[in-house]
C-alpha cells in the first residue's frame, strides 16, 4: 500500500465511525485536495486489497474487517510505544476509581467510566463474575437494530466469561474485530479488552463491546489506561 492509500483507508474508517454511512469520493477529495477521480482510483485499489467494500445501496464505501485490522494494528503499535497522555477522559476514570474503597467497586467504577466515555457496553471480570453495564448503549447503535445482530451479540456475551477464562488472551490490549470474535462471529461487534492483575486473578479483564464502526484510537487508549490504572491501584 502507498502512504496515500493508508491515509485514505484511515479517513474512510474515521469518517464512517462519525457519520455511520458509507463514505464517498467527493468527501475524501475535499479532505485530500485532489480530484474525485483520483480518490475513486485509490478506492478501487483498496477494494481490490479487500480493505473496503461497497454496499449495494450506496456509491460510498465502508471498511471491511480486514481494513479495520490493518488500521488497528497500526494504532496498537503506535500506542504501545508512546508515553500515556493524561487528558480529561483518562482523569475522569482515575477520579472514579481512586475514590472506591474496595477492589470490586474500583473495577465497577472503571467499567462505568468506560461506558460513559465510549458509549459502548462495558465489561470486566470480578473473580468468577462478569460485570456488564451499558447494554442500552450497545443496542442504540444503528448496526444492532436488526434481530440477527442482536442474537449474535447476546450469544457472545453469554459465552464471554468462560471463553476469557479458557483462552486467557496474553497481550496487554486485545482487539477482536467482527468475524475475528471466537464467539458471535456474525455479531458485527468488536471486543476491546485489557488484561490486568487484581486481587481476584493475575488474568482479570476490563474492556468494551461495540460495533466494528467506532473510534478505535480513542477507545483503545481508554481501555488500555483503565487496565493499567486498575493494576496500579489494586
Amino acid at each position: 500500500m502507498t502512504e496515500r492509500q493508508v491515509q485514505i483507508l484511515a479517513a474512510i474508517i474515521e469518517q464512517y465511525a462519525e457519520i455511520a454511512s458509507p463514505v464517498g469520493s467527493v468527501t475524501l477529495a475535499k479532505l485530500f485536495g485532489v480530484s474525485s477521480a483520483t480518490i475513486r482510483a485509490e478506492m478501487a485499489k483498496l477494494e481490490e486489497f479487500g480493505f473496503i467494500a461497497q454496499p449495494h445501496t450506496s456509491a460510498g464505501r465502508v471498511p471491511t474487517d480486514k481494513g479495520y485490522r490493518f488500521y488497528v494494528n497500526a494504532i496498537n503499535e503506535a500506542q504501545a510505544t508512546e508515553v500515556p497522555k493524561l487528558d480529561r477522559s483518562t482523569r475522569a476514570i482515575e477520579a472514579r476509581v481512586q475514590t472506591s474503597d474496595r477492589a470490586d467497586r474500583a473495577i465497577r467504577s472503571a467499567v462505568d467510566s468506560l461506558v460513559d466515555l465510549t458509549h459502548n457496553l462495558g465489561l470486566a471480570t470480578i473473580g468468577d463474575e462478569l460485570y456488564v453495564n451499558g447494554m442500552s448503549n450497545l443496542f442504540s447503535h444503528p448496526e444492532f437494530n436488526g434481530g440477527a445482530h442482536v442474537q449474535a451479540v447476546a450469544q457472545l456475551l453469554d459465552n464471554l466469561e468462560p471463553w476469557l477464562r479458557e483462552a486467557s488472551p496474553n497481550e496487554p490490549l486485545n482487539v477482536y474485530i467482527g468475524s475475528e470474535n471466537p464467539i458471535g462471529k456474525q455479531s458485527g461487534a468488536s471486543l476491546i479488552i485489557s488484561r490486568f492483575r487484581s486481587p481476584y486473578s493475575d488474568k482479570s479483564y476490563i474492556g468494551v463491546l461495540g460495533p466494528t464502526r467506532q473510534s478505535y484510537g480513542k477507545v483503545m487508549r481508554l481501555v488500555r489506561h483503565a487496565g493499567a490504572m486498575l493494576e496500579e491501584v489494586l
